[in-house]
């Protein structure tokens, strides 16, 4: 029996959200919906007799086993699950755990849910099908790498990997290291190396996958050739090695390219950079969290301009996910690898990275980053001009509308009530359907619902 209360609190915290669920009393028909949801995007834990409080729940009394099987018949296929009871004070609870599914699940009455950060969404047609296909398509990074063998890991990777999960997760602190590589996925059950594996903690993963790893390329002005036709870069870098470690050289090389500065607003001195550090760091982990793995032939690419800055992932948009709902959505095509980087540190919080990196570049006064997506490409470019966004609205917009921009480029989002405090002279139903028409033009993002309502640029 686990014991959960030192790290019931870090949980409590964490909240509701991509990858974990409270049910202090769950219901049959909640519990199969968010089952389904979990099974349909990354998976997830839901909790059974712990609140978002914190205080457990004495009257989950029903019998799990029961509870399981009403609740899988409310599901289109049946969901393997695994539960443990936990102690923590004040009672037990049980940790449900619901894995990434492999095909699409849907309740018996034929809806399909998501889960999109913490709510189960039910997907339309078209997305279903999307997703569908997706997930049809099977999972590259599962695969196992044929001669790769465990003497092709990084000794060292592997005890960084194993300190911070054990940090962070006490309950698998008495786990072999081969327990915490088949729960990360990076073996599979008969301890064969898998491509996950080989990509999280391999010496040399390009060896076995020549498409791993990055191109970083520092280029001279804004265009990538000279006038006469010649390479206009500067500087060039390949960047192999597992992928925590691309990560931190790639980050080394950008923060040594990029331009800093110390200002002096009034009494502290603050630096100040040509990017935004997380918005930079955000496109570059998604690159290598997201991309297709098993397109060979072209791997990671950072290119840096004296005004922009690409990164380009081979690999369109995964499952479901669009230019329009990428903001709100989130799935990924290498759960694995997505997973091992965020138990690692790398992800900060799942679901949350592209809307705060368009937060970032607005309040720095950048324009919002530009993202492009083709069958076989997935592109984010940060521009480090610094414009005021209404600019581009003036004789468009109305006056109240372009304050409205100009507060949202500066803080990174607006609310309903700070919108009010703007434009006091006016009554809060007009200033309601500015924001409307502005997310109806395409302008606004409305994210969020009633009073956590807020608007970002879209």
């Amino acid at each position: 029996m686990a014991n959960l209360s030192g790290s019931i609190r870090g949980l409590v915290q964490s909240g509701r959200g991509q990858l974990l669920e409270f049910m202090p009393i769950p219901s049959i028909t909640g519990l199969a919906e968010t089952m389904v949801a979990f099974a349909n995007a990354d998976g997830g834990t839901i909790f059974i007799g712990l609140g978002v409080d914190g205080r457990v729940s004495s009257e989950a009394s029903e019998d799990l086993d029961a509870l399981l099987l009403r609740a899988q018949a409310l599901c289109r296929p049946p969901i393997v699950t695994e539960w443990q009871q936990l102690e923590a004070a004040g009672g037990m609870v049980v940790a449900l755990t619901v894995p990434r599914a492999p095909h699409l699940h849907s309740m018996v009455d034929g809806r399909v849910l998501f889960r999109s950060g913490s709510t189960n969404r039910p997907l339309g047609g078209e997305e279903t099908q999307r997703l569908s296909v997706s997930k049809g398509a099977g999972s590259f990074e599962e695969k196992v790498v044929e001669g790769a063998n465990r003497e092709d890991l990084d000794e060292e990777i592997l005890s960084e990997y194993t300190r911070v999960r054990k940090e962070k997760k006490p309950r698998v602190a008495q786990w072999t290291t081969d327990e915490l590589l088949q729960d990360a996925g990076a073996i599979d059950g008969s301890g064969a190396i898998t491509v996950a594996g080989l990509l999280l903690f391999g010496k040399a993963p390009e060896h076995y996958l020549p498409q791993a790893g990055l191109v970083f390329v520092r280029f001279a002005g804004t265009e990538s050739r000279r006038k006469e036709g010649l390479p206009g870069y500067q500087r060039r870098e390949e960047i192999f090695g597992p992928l925590a470690r691309v990560i931190e050289r790639t980050w080394d090389i950008i923060w040594e390219e990029m331009s800093h500065e110390a200002v002096i607003p009034g009494l502290t001195r603050e630096e100040t950079h040509e990017y935004p550090p997380f918005a930079v760091r955000e496109a570059l982990v998604n690159a290598i969290c997201h991309r297709d793995y098993g397109l060979r032939g072209r791997r990671i690419e950072v290119r840096m301009f004296d005004e922009r800055l690409e990164v380009i992932s081979p690999g369109g948009l995964p499952g479901h996910i669009t230019l329009d709902n990428i903001v709100e959505e989130h799935f990924s095509r290498n759960p694995r690898i997505v997973r091992g980087l965020y138990h690692w540190g790398y992800i900060e919080e799942l679901g949350l990275g592209v809307d705060r990196m368009i937060e970032d570049m607005m309040r720095a006064g950048h324009p919002p980053p530009h993202f492009e997506s083709r069958p076989f490409l997935f592109s984010v470019t940060l521009s480090n001009a610094r414009e005021r966004m209404s600019a581009q609205w003036a004789g468009i917009l109305n006056e109240r509308q372009l304050r409205a921009l100009n507060y949202v480029q500066e803080n990174g989002s607006i609310t309903n009530g700070e919108f009010r405090e703007l434009c006091s002279e006016v009554g809060s139903e007009t200033l309601r359907l500015d924001l409307a028409e502005m997310v109806s033009e395409g302008i606004l993002l409305r994210i969020g619902a009633k009073r956590g309502t807020r608007y970002i640029l879209k």
